[in-house]
C-alpha cells in the first residue's frame, strides 16, 4: 500500500510540475500578468480587434517574407534592389486573403472543439486541421502566388497549384501537427492565428528563397545556352 501511495504522490508531483511549467511558458509567450510594453499592447488589440490585428500582422509578415527571400536569394528587381513590386502585393495578400481566411477557418476549428480537452479530441483536431484546413489554405496560397507571379489564365494558375500542392502539403504535414500541439498546450486560442502566421513566415521564407534560387539558376542556364559554345571564355585584349 505504501508503494502505491508513493507512486500516486510522485505522479501528482510530476503532473503539478508539468502544469506549472506549461503555465509559466504560456505567460512568457503571451505576456503574462507582469509583462508590459508592446507585447501586452498587441495582445490587448488582438482581443479587442482580432480580425484587424491579424490582418496587419499577416500583411507585415507576408511583405517581410518576400523581401527577406529576395535578399537571401540575391533576386534583384530590374531597378537593382530587393524591394520589388511583389512586396506590396504580398502585403495585400497577407492582409486581405491570408488573415481573413485563417481567422475564419481556425475560428470554425476552435468552435467545433470548444471545451473538448481530452487527448482524443486534441488528436482529432490536429487531423481535421491537416486534412481540411491546411489543404484549403495552401490551395489559396498557391493560387495567390501564381497570380502575383504573373499567371493570368485558368490553365496557368491550375498548373502552378498542381505543381506546388504536394510539396507544400508535405511541409504542412510535418510542421502543422507540432505547431498545433504546441498551441493547444501553451497558448490561448486568440493567439493561435498570429502564432501560425509566424511559423508560416519562416516556412514561407525558406520555400520562397528556394523557389527564387531555382528560377535564377534556370535563367542563367537559358542565358548561357543562348550565348552558345565558347561563351564562357572572356575576350582578351591583345
Amino acid at each position: 500500500m505504501s508503494v502505491k501511495f508513493q507512486d500516486e504522490a510522485t505522479a501528482r508531483a510530476v503532473q503539478e510540475k508539468t502544469e506549472d511549467l506549461a503555465h509559466r511558458v504560456g505567460e512568457r509567450l503571451t505576456g503574462g500578468k507582469t509583462q508590459t510594453g508592446y507585447l501586452q499592447m498587441y495582445l490587448k488589440q488582438l482581443q479587442s480587434n482580432p480580425l484587424r490585428t491579424k490582418m496587419l500582422t499577416s500583411g507585415v509578415l507576408s511583405g517581410t517574407q518576400e523581401f527577406v527571400a529576395s535578399w537571401i536569394a540575391h533576386d534583384v528587381s530590374k531597378h537593382g534592389h530587393y524591394f520589388s513590386s511583389r512586396v506590396p502585393k504580398m502585403v495585400l495578400y497577407g492582409m486581405f486573403i491570408a488573415a481573413p481566411l485563417g481567422h475564419l477557418l481556425i475560428g470554425i476549428l476552435q468552435k467545433i472543439f470548444a471545451g473538448r480537452t481530452s487527448l482524443k479530441a486534441k488528436i482529432l483536431q490536429i487531423l481535421v486541421s491537416n486534412l481540411i484546413v491546411s489543404p484549403i489554405q495552401n490551395s489559396v496560397y498557391l493560387t495567390s502566388m501564381a497570380v502575383i507571379a504573373g499567371a493570368r489564365t485558368f490553365h496557368q494558375i491550375r498548373a502552378t497549384v498542381k505543381a506546388g500542392f504536394l510539396p507544400v502539403m508535405k511541409v504542412s504535414w510535418v510542421t502543422s501537427p507540432l505547431a498545433l500541439a504546441f498551441a493547444q498546450k501553451f497558448l490561448p486560442e486568440h493567439t493561435w492565428v498570429p502564432f501560425f502566421n509566424i511559423i508560416g513566415f519562416f516556412i514561407g521564407t525558406y520555400v520562397n528563397t528556394h523557389t527564387k534560387k531555382k528560377r535564377l539558376e534556370a535563367l542563367r542556364k537559358r542565358y548561357d545556352q543562348r550565348r552558345g559554345p565558347g561563351s564562357e571564355y572572356e575576350k582578351r585584349d591583345y
